[in-house]
């Protein structure tokens, strides 16, 4: 008997899927609940298991393809009536849905003008159009992500004719809209960009790229610097940005546009922390069978910074500042094919143990795929630790919504000046970086300074 494979919903705001790789070909015999093709969504990559043992008969959506969720992907001879009996539930009732699976693939793409006019900035558009996409979005199917576009964007979404299944406005229907200045993609643009003076150069291309930004506060178009035949020369390669690359390279793109960053640096003596460490490892991991890093370490003192300086704890909505009650603190996880921040919720309550175990275990499923989409969405403030890899200390980019990211470099031993001497310590370099939007300097550097003092002052116990 016949087991449909669907496209599973990854959580609640999230209506499509991307194929990155099956995991098995037809004809291979697969077991119920082993790992069978790999997704990427808007949040998460994960591994999706079979829904029943048997034969894998056929691939319906290849690999790079977006698809609407609940989507037959694929088709299973199951091993018998049995198994085909456990398939679950969801894929009875989309058995109408290959239909509107295409259509996403088959939208028009963006109309190629030489150079649409920049956005205007994120504020703007948030005002004049709150009311006219609050009240249509009640009405049209689409996910939070659209509307959130169409929001910042000041479209309204009854102009848009949606592709996805029962009319639902898709993450492509209001990209071509986007990338067409504005204008619903059934009407062609009503406007020319703008002449270029004479030259010889050649028009640069168009963009490349028009993609959401999920958990930030703009969409950007990703566009080529310089024109193409200046990037392919001499002997090269070309290697296609994989799925989760795109959506870094949108992320890093939109936070450089929204936020205004301005960086701090301090410089931190981990002497007494690294002491601490050296004399705990051991028994800390004998004892509670995980292994105690420096991490917890900056997560307690950076929670201590928070709880003193709240303005950092906190996200932008056009003009209201939305000040968090919970500290959730994003921690950058460096993976072979990408990065990914799963979020420590309510840092504050946990003691180093509790952080150390909650990070582990968000690290190691990171890195097997095994996350869930909450686990990464919901933080107010993130840490990223270039210093691990060797780095003297990083600027990184701020992680939208929030307004800071504080930036780990090496501990290491350097000759220091105290009381006149010269002596040895552990030394580490910490940059902050932060919206200028919400944080001025001064609340930036007094921060630093309560991370610095909690850490070179460390009193709490770790066994």
């Amino acid at each position: 008997m016949a087991v449909d494979i669907v496209m599973p919903q990854m959580g609640e705001s999230i209506f499509e899927g991307t194929i990155t790789k099956w995991l098995k070909k037809p004809g291979d015999k697969v077991e119920r609940d082993e790992p069978l093709f790999e997704i990427s969504t808007d949040k998460v990559d994960a591994e999706i298991p079979s829904p029943s043992a048997g034969v894998l008969k056929e691939i319906k959506v290849g690999e790079g393809q977006t698809v609407p969720i609940q989507t037959i992907v694929g088709v299973i001879d199951a091993a018998d009536s049995a198994a085909a009996s456990s398939a679950p539930a969801p894929a009875k009732p989309v058995a109408s849905a290959p239909a509107p699976a295409k259509a996403p693939a088959a939208a028009a793409p963006p109309p190629t003008i030489s150079r649409p006019a920049a956005p205007a900035p994120a504020t703007a558009p948030v005002a004049a159009s709150s009311s006219s996409s609050s009240s249509t979005s009640e009405r049209i199917h689409s996910s939070p992500l659209v509307r959130r576009m169409a929001k910042e964007h000041g479209i309204a979404l009854s102009t848009i004719e949606g592709t996805g299944a029962g009319g639902r406005i898709s993450k492509q229907d209001i990209e071509a809209v986007i990338a067409a200045g504005g204008t619903p993609a059934a009407a062609p643009p009503t406007y020319s960009a703008p002449s270029p003076a004479p030259s010889s150069r050649p028009a640069p291309p168009p963009p490349s790229a028009a993609q959401g930004v999920s958990g930030g506060q703009v969409h950007v178009a990703l566009e080529t610097a310089v024109p193409r035949e200046k990037m392919y020369f001499g002997n090269y390669e070309v290697q296609p940005m994989s799925p989760m690359r795109q959506r870094i390279a949108e992320h890093m793109v939109a936070s450089k546009r929204v936020s205004a960053h301005v960086y701090s640096v301090d410089e931190i003596d981990m002497t007494k922390v690294a002491a601490l460490r050296a004399k705990s490892k051991d028994e800390f991991e004998k004892r509670y069978e995980t292994k105690l890093t420096f991490m917890p370490f900056f997560v307690k003192a950076a929670v201590a910074g928070l709880r003193a300086y709240p303005t950092l704890n906190a996200s932008l909505d056009g003009t209201s500042i939305i000040l968090h009650k919970e500290i959730n603190v994003g921690i950058a996880v460096a993976l072979d094919w990408g990065l990914l921040v799963p979020v420590v919720k309510n840092a504050d309550e946990k003691n180093i143990l509790g952080i150390q175990r909650n990070m582990n275990d968000l690290a190691e499923r990171a890195r097997s795929k095994k996350l869930k989409p909450e686990e990464v969405q919901e933080s107010t403030f993130s840490i990223t630790n270039p210093g691990v890899f060797g780095g003297l200390f990083g600027l990184p980019v701020i992680s939208q919504p929030n307004v800071g990211i504080l930036g780990l470099g090496a501990i290491e031993k350097r000759p220091v000046v105290i009381n006149d001497s010269i002596a040895i310590r552990s030394m580490c370099y910490v940059t902050l970086t932060y919206d200028h939007r919400v944080v001025d300097g001064a609340i930036a550097h007094q921060f630093l300074h309560k991370v610095k003092e909690t850490l070179e002052n460390w009193n709490e116990p770790v066994l």
